[in-house]
């Protein structure tokens, strides 16, 4: 099949997006993971959420974050325009936009979203037929202590608290469609690739396929 007829079918299958949701307990590897599927995949974006905390050093409005006031926070909640948000330690709000995520799923563009496991019932709620929802797990569970020992950024009492959190973190596996072990950084990306290549051939994402196949026939 050349090209060019290659491209016109699949212009014709018009696929719907994704919305993606990989969550994970702490120091499992997520961050990790998502980096290399973005860097692997072209038609994958990261969400993108909307704060009020200040802007830090190197972040870029828009890329890291959409920057707002409090104010215009509360409107955005008032107005429904989040699909979940949360106070962080009672201080800075932060939360997914509704119409950044429509805009890219319409285009066919899939979402990436590193939320917890409160933030992926929400979206889920919010677009049940657009999540597919990713738990990443470690092969074992001392296995998360060592990691954060050896990336020597926490403290011990830090890292005493993670562990902890850890645990429920890990009890809620069950509300997630697909388990992924990250025994093996580059196996666990290639998983994840593998799902997302999956889902795309969802007959339900395919929003052409009825008038795609109502078009085939055999050629004279």
């Amino acid at each position: 099949m050349v090209e060019k007829e290659r491209k016109l079918y699949q212009d014709k299958l018009r696929r719907r997006g994704m919305m993606l949701i990989l969550a994970a307990p702490p120091g499992c590897g997520k961050d990790s993971i998502i980096r290399e599927v973005l860097k692997r995949d072209s038609n994958t974006k990261i969400s993108v959420s909307a704060t009020t905390r200040d802007k830090r050093p190197g972040e870029v409005e828009g890329r890291d974050y959409f920057f707002v006031s409090e104010e215009n926070f509360r409107d955005m909640i008032d107005n429904d325009e989040l699909i979940e948000y949360a106070q962080i330690y009672t201080k800075a709000f932060s939360g997914t936009p509704k119409a950044n995520i429509e805009e890219n799923l319409e285009s066919g563009i899939d979402m990436i979203s590193d939320i917890d496991w409160q933030g992926h019932i929400k979206f889920k709620a919010m677009m049940p037929n657009d999540v597919v929802s990713i738990y990443i797990l470690p092969p074992e569970f001392e296995e998360l202590e060592r990691r954060m020992i050896k990336r020597g950024r926490d403290s011990k009492e830090d890292i005493d608290k993670r562990m902890k959190k850890a645990v429920n973190e890990i009890s809620h596996y069950k509300e997630f469609e697909y388990i992924v072990i990250n025994d093996d950084f580059n196996e666990a990306v290639e998983k994840v690739l593998a799902i997302i290549t999956a889902e795309r051939l969802n007959r339900l994402r395919l929003r052409g396929v009825q008038d795609f196949v109502s078009e085939l026939k055999p050629k004279e």
